[in-house]
């Protein structure tokens, strides 16, 4: 139930200050097309309110840039609910399964999914009908998130790639350089944290990005 989703520049956000609902806006002012809030250190009160000024600041800036949160889709539900501009959620293999997700969110949410192994993408593939889009890595080494999985590099995309109808975004310690050799793998576009989160400049990056991927139809 793939949606036309514009994946090339996918922001993921650290932190639960202005800086993130600023930095959100400014990425998606600048053409990124998705913003995951993840933010693992916060009750889920103060995540749903994070989640609520990021949706709310980005669909100012840009109202076709999508809003989702990472893991909880209670809390993209009750933001949803509450009538904030939410588009769905990212579930890991541990949080609620795909088909209970979609079930709470319905047909127009944005569901994605992380996987890094051709087993974890051939599973997710069994779900396709129900997800929008794979997330896979990491890419290298990342002290964002271990997830215990060995770096793909360049070589592992694209079997991955190849092994669902589903688009994939790369992630783990992606940098705007990487951007031309990993559009050449056949992902549909790159997750980054720090390289936005953490630029004195984030539009600069999101356009870097942006220009090793051809335009959305």
């Amino acid at each position: 139930m793939t949606k036309d989703l514009d994946l090339r520049c996918y922001l993921v956000t650290s932190g639960h200050d202005r800086h993130t609902v600023e930095t959100a806006a400014a990425a998606a002012s600048a053409g990124a097309g998705m913003i995951q809030v993840r933010c693992k250190d916060v009750g889920t009160a103060e995540l749903l309110e994070l989640l609520t000024a990021v949706a709310e600041a980005v669909h100012r800036a840009a109202p076709n840039t999508r809003v989702i949160v990472d893991d909880r889709a209670d809390v993209a539900f009750a933001a949803r609910h509450a009538g904030a501009p939410v588009a769905g959620v990212h579930l890991g293999w541990d949080d609620l399964p795909v088909e209970a997700a979609r079930a709470m969110l319905g047909p127009d949410a944005v569901i994605g999914m992380t996987t890094g192994t051709m087993e974890l993408v051939r599973g997710a593939q069994e779900l396709a009908d129900s997800l929008d889009y794979l997330g896979c890595g990491p890419f290298r080494p990342t002290p964002t998130k271990n997830s215990g999985r060995t770096p793909l590099g360049l070589a592992g995309y694209p079997p991955l790639v190849a092994a669902t109808e589903l688009p994939m975004v790369a992630i783990g310690d992606v940098r705007p350089a990487d951007a031309p050799d990993l559009a050449a793998t056949g992902v549909a576009g790159l997750a980054l944290v720090r390289a936005i989160m953490g630029a004195d400049d984030p539009a600069a990056v999101v356009h870097q990005v942006l220009k090793a991927f051809p335009e959305p139809r």
